[in-house]
C-alpha cells in the first residue's frame, strides 16, 4: 500500500514514545487586546486546533504550561487563538515563542494510507530486497514527492517517497520496501574526493 505524509514536528523524532509530544503549532506574537495570540501551523490537517482542545506550551526551557483554547480564527497566514484564563497582553506575551504541543497519543487519528512524517523516521528502507540504510529524516523539497533522508552528514542519501517507486511500508515493523530506478542511488550518492577535485578544476 503506498502511504501518504501528514506533517507533525517534534523535537525528537527519532525515539518517539508515548510520553513524547509533537508539535502542533508554534506562537509567533500577540494578537488583540484580549490575550489572543497569533500562530504558526505545523500540521496539515485541515481543523486539528479548535475549540475546546487541550494543548501544552512548550517554552524555551523545557517547561510545559496546560492552556485550552477558548477560540480560534484565520489571520492573514496565521490562526489566532485565545486561551482561557489568558486575557490581556501581559498574560499572552510570555507564549510567544512556545511551540503548542500535545501528546503524541493524542495525535488525529489518520485515514488509511497515511502515515506521519515521525512513523517513517527510523524505519530501515530496502531496494529490491538489499538494505539502503534507515531513514534519520523527512524533508519536503520543491518536488511532489518528500524525500526520505537515509544517514547523516558527508553519506546522507536523499530519496523519494513516490508512489511509483514504493513496494509496501510497514510501520509495524519499520520497514520501507521500493522498488528505485537503476542509477537514482548513485546519482544521489555524497561526491567522493576524487570527484569534488575534479569539480573544482572546472
Amino acid at each position: 500500500m503506498a502511504f501518504r505524509i501528514r506533517v507533525d514536528l517534534c523535537k525528537s523524532v527519532a525515539s518517539l514514545n508515548l510520553k513524547d509530544f509533537v508539535t502542533l503549532a508554534r506562537v509567533v506574537k500577540t494578537q488583540g487586546r484580549h490575550g489572543e495570540v497569533a500562530v504558526e501551523v505545523h500540521t496539515d490537517i485541515p481543523g486539528r486546533l479548535h475549540a475546546g482542545m487541550r494543548v501544552f506550551a512548550l517554552n524555551e526551557d523545557g517547561t510545559r504550561r496546560e492552556l485550552q483554547i477558548e477560540n480560534v480564527w484565520p489571520h492573514k497566514d496565521w490562526l489566532v487563538l485565545k486561551f482561557a484564563g489568558v486575557d490581556s497582553i501581559s498574560d499572552a506575551e510570555p507564549l510567544v515563542g512556545n511551540e503548542l504541543q500535545v501528546p503524541i497519543g493524542e495525535r488525529a487519528q489518520l485515514e488509511p494510507g497515511t502515515a506521519y512524517v515521525s512513523d517513517l523516521v527510523g524505519c530501515a528502507l530496502f531496494d529490491r530486497g538489499r538494505e539502503v540504510g534507515l531513514v534519520s529524516d523527512v524533508r519536503f523539497g520543491a518536488g511532489e514527492a518528500p524525500l526520505l533522508v537515509i544517514g547523516s552528514g558527508k553519506n546522507e542519501l536523499e530519496i523519494p517517497y513516490a508512489q511509483e517507486f514504493l513496494v509496501k511500508t510497514d510501520l509495524e515493523h519499520k520497514r520501507i520496501e521500493m522498488n528505485l530506478p537503476a542509477g537514482l542511488l548513485e546519482v544521489n550518492a555524497p561526491l567522493t574526493d576524487e570527484e569534488k577535485q575534479e569539480q573544482q578544476k572546472r
